[in-house]
């Protein structure tokens, strides 16, 4: 998501490079620019507007110090709209009972089943809470059994009585979390194919029965701008808490989440970013106006790696990393941590300037990864300490042993010594900034 927005950002940022200072004149291009980026991704028009003589006003009426360059104070502005826009500060969930409960709602199509999956998942990962997943779907054919294969999979306790009535289930439900010692309830509600009124009544019902401390909107960020629409009506019926976007690692362009707080005032908990369990992140507005601008989110990359590499290998890593002693022992090591995080790609992108490398457009085989182990392993472990010894008939041997081939042994070996310097620079804070 954001990447052709992020490019076209980029390209007006730098159209104010070399200026001596910011005019009106000078920032004209890149707001046209801006404004439209903004709305080729389906960002609202009256929140273009408004984000466009923010900027326009703030970067006239500032002083460009010495040290400064125009296009740094003319991208501190833009990203710091952004953040704004994106709601400012990070909203978390509520935590204030045991058991909490949460009630997820939404329309059919969503992805709300395997958002209450993963949102389980995540408390008990995260934040080592022991989760009930309650079943109250009891129209869409196979709804409940979608959701018992989902707890199964992930170890997490389903509550469910079958057909049963909604609001009976959901009184049973907290009954027995009480009696169990759950940390948070987790209801799946009924959705529609559109706002109805016997959809609204069944989740007042339930609302009036168990008082849910959060009713957190489950909303595919695909639905473009009627999404505002959806949102301002179980608003106003549910007094909604947060919203849950779905499926931004889609062909989404990302004009909802840049909209939806600002015109609902609803802050945004959390984003689908992967179809697998485990593809749920907390939303940081800073965190996301720096990958829109190709700054990086280094932060969203070490809560990936918490609780797959431990706090010691992590500090050995980074101190291998910005020595430049970074080997293909390390490299092994750390390749098959980076395999539990899910699609390689993904991280990739998070890094400082990915777009500019090109690393945006990268799509890793898991293929070529398992390739890589395999070269890796065929090598001894002096090789892999110092690949600097590795010949021809080293080579040769290491080809054979991987089922690979040489050309492909010697170019694992060069990727291998750039991705080195890459590193080396970013951990050093050499690594300079696309703009």
């Amino acid at each position: 998501m954001f990447e052709y927005m992020g490019d076209r950002l980029s390209k007006a940022i730098k159209n104010i490079k070399g200026m001596g200072h910011i005019t009106e004149e000078n920032i004209g291009d890149a707001l046209r620019e801006i404004r439209m980026a903004l709305l080729e991704a389906d960002v609202n028009y009256v929140v273009v507007k408004e984000f466009i003589a923010k900027i326009k006003e703030q970067a006239l009426g500032m002083e460009v110090g010495k040290s400064l360059k125009p296009e740094e104070v003319f991208i501190k502005l833009v990203k710091d709209e952004l953040v704004s826009l994106l709601g400012g500060d990070f909203v978390p969930l509520e935590a204030s009972k045991n058991p909490t409960i949460l009630m997820l709602v939404g329309l059919q199509g969503s992805g709300k089943t395997t958002t209450a999956g993963k949102l389980a998942n995540f408390l008990r990962k995260k934040q080592a809470k022991n989760p009930l997943l309650v079943a109250c779907d009891i129209y869409r054919p196979a709804a409940i059994e979608q959701l018992e294969t989902i707890g199964k999979s992930l170890g997490i306790e389903v509550f469910t009585e079958g057909k049963e009535n909604p609001v009976k289930i959901v009184a049973d439900a907290l009954n027995y979390a009480k009696e169990n010692k759950k940390d948070y309830i987790i209801i799946d509600t009924a959705g529609r194919l559109q706002i109805d009124e016997p959809l609204m009544q069944e989740l007042k019902d339930i609302v009036s029965t168990i008082n849910p401390h959060e009713i957190i909107l489950v909303i595919d960020a695909m639905m473009g701008q009627d999404a505002i629409n959806v949102i301002n009506g179980f608003n106003e019926a549910l007094n909604l808490t947060g919203t849950i976007l779905t499926k931004l690692d889609g062909n989404t362009k990302g004009g909802v989440a840049l909209s939806v707080r600002h015109l609902t005032n609803i802050p945004i908990k959390f984003v689908g970013d992967s179809e697998k369990l485990d593809g749920l992140s907390e939303f940081y507005p800073e965190r996301m106006a720096n990958r829109i601008l190709d700054m990086g989110d280094i932060l969203s990359i070490a809560d990936k790696v918490e609780g797959i590499m431990n706090e010691e290998e992590a500090l050995d890593t980074a101190k291998k990393m910005k020595k430049g002693t970074f080997d293909l022992e390390d490299f092994l090591r750390t390749l098959k941590q980076i395999k539990k995080l899910g699609p390689l790609e993904n991280i990739l992108k998070m890094l400082p300037g990915a777009r500019k490398m090109g690393i945006n457009n990268v799509n890793i085989d898991p293929k070529d990864m398992a390739h890589v182990e395999a070269i890796i392993l065929s090598m001894t472990p002096q090789e892999r300490r110092h690949p600097e010894i590795l010949k021809a008939t080293r080579k040769q041997r290491i080809a054979k042993g991987s089922g690979r081939n040489v050309e492909e042994v010697n170019r694992l070996l060069k990727q291998f010594e750039e991705m080195k310097k890459m590193m080396k620079m970013v951990s050093s804070g050499n690594m300079k900034m696309p703009f």
